[in-house]
C-alpha cells in the first residue's frame, strides 16, 4: 500500500485509505487480556485461602494467564476464537475452586459473546461502507 497521494477518478488527490484493524479482533483480544489479570486476582486469592497446595496454585493460575495472552495475540488466526471460547469454559470452572468466580466469569463470558457479535457487525458494516464508497472492490463481483 503505497502512502503517496493518488488521484481519484475525478482527478483530485485523495489520501490513501488506512486499513483499519478488525474489531472483532481487537475486542476478543482485549477481553482476553483482562481476563489474564482476572486470573492473576483469583489465583492470589485461591493461595490466600489456602485451596491447595501453592505450587498447584501459581502453576495452575500462571499457565492459565499465559495462555490467555498468548491467545489474545492469536485470536485472529484459524481457530483462535474456538480456542478464546474454550479458554471461556475453563476459567468459568474456576469457580469450583472459588465459588464467587461464578459471577465474574458469567461477567466475561458475556464480554466474550459480546466482542464476537458486535464486533463481527462492525466490521461487516465497514465492509458494507468501503464497498459503498469506492474504497474496496464489491466481493458478490
Amino acid at each position: 500500500m503505497s502512502t503517496e497521494p493518488s488521484p481519484s477518478a475525478d482527478g483530485e488527490l485523495r489520501e490513501p485509505e488506512r486499513r483499519k484493524a478488525p474489531a472483532k479482533r481487537q475486542f476478543a483480544s482485549t477481553t482476553l487480556l483482562l481476563e489474564a489479570f482476572l486470573v492473576l486476582f483469583a489465583t492470589l486469592v485461591a493461595f490466600g485461602l489456602r485451596v491447595a497446595d501453592p505450587v498447584t496454585v501459581w502453576v495452575t493460575g500462571g499457565v492459565l494467564m499465559v495462555v490467555l495472552v498468548v491467545l489474545s495475540r492469536l485470536v485472529g488466526q484459524p481457530g483462535g476464537y474456538i480456542a478464546g471460547s474454550v479458554v471461556q469454559g475453563i476459567v468459568l470452572a474456576g469457580a469450583f475452586v472459588i465459588p464467587q468466580m461464578i459471577v465474574i466469569g458469567i461477567v466475561f463470558l458475556a464480554m466474550w459473546v459480546t466482542a464476537l457479535r458486535l464486533g463481527g457487525r462492525i466490521d461487516r458494516e465497514r465492509a458494507e461502507w468501503d464497498v459503498a464508497h469506492g474504497i474496496a472492490p464489491d466481493p458478490r463481483v
